[in-house]
């Protein structure tokens, strides 16, 4: 399954059912203990029953649960527990979207990004990245850092997409880190160069298992030592 469209319950199940985020975003958005009827529907899919699950997220997303309206679109999107039904995924994925679920308002934007089950608009995809991001999500935080720099859905602004790489290399993102990096290595935009700190965000790309950033850290520890002898004198 593509990785935009997944049901949100793998990585996080233990967020999702009892809304124990730690630090003040979430990608709900603003953290609520999960229903009892979406948490069965939960269990079934992680059990592999999925035509009870689709039903049990279709009743509990009846109910307003924005977990459950986010996941029965996306069973509904893939075809998951039943037939696909994609006018449908996306009145349930607009649903969630609408009820401030950051992570909803992140695939919905991804999906006028990507021109996916809908006709490409990255001006409006960038409107709901925009949302997603200001309640601290990271891969819209990262997706409105591409936009900013490409140009792409909002005029191109180098100093916006630098502020939006360093929020999503903070919140962890690998290729936020590098490229946040990058930014402070030859400086500009609004960037004082660094080297310091740019040998430090390669180095929690290269944590990560990024290869280029692992080269890169590399070669400012390197340009950095030579530095350090004519520094003394």
């Amino acid at each position: 399954m593509r990785t935009a469209w997944r049901v949100v319950i793998a990585a996080a199940s233990f967020v999702w059912l009892t809304g124990a985020v730690p630090g003040a975003a979430s990608a709900q958005g603003k953290s609520k203990p999960v229903d009892l009827a979406t948490q069965n529907a939960v269990a079934d899919y992680n059990a592999g029953n999925l035509v009870s699950a689709r039903s049990e997220f279709n009743r509990a997303a009846q109910k307003g649960s924005r977990l459950a309206e986010f996941n029965y679109a996306m069973m509904l999107l893939n075809g998951e527990g039943g037939p696909a039904d994609v006018p449908e995924g996306k009145k349930w994925l607009r649903k969630a979207a609408d009820a401030n679920m950051a992570h909803a308002q992140y695939v919905y934007g991804k999906m006028y990004d990507d021109g996916e089950f809908v006709e490409k608009d990255p001006t409006e995809a960038h409107r709901w990245f925009l949302l997603a991001a200001n309640q601290g999500h990271v891969q819209a935080e990262l997706a409105l850092a591409n936009q900013f720099l490409d140009g792409r859905g909002t005029a191109r602004d180098n100093t916006q997409a630098f502020t939006w790489y360093k929020k999503a290399a903070q919140g962890g993102d690998m290729t936020a880190q590098y490229v946040a990096g990058s930014f402070y290595e030859r400086g500009g935009d609004g960037v004082e160069r660094n080297l310091n700190v740019a040998r430090a965000y390669y180095a929690a790309a290269a944590a990560q298992g990024d290869p280029a950033a692992k080269l890169k850290y590399q070669q400012l520890s390197a340009e950095l030592e030579k530095e350090r002898p004519q520094q003394a004198q």
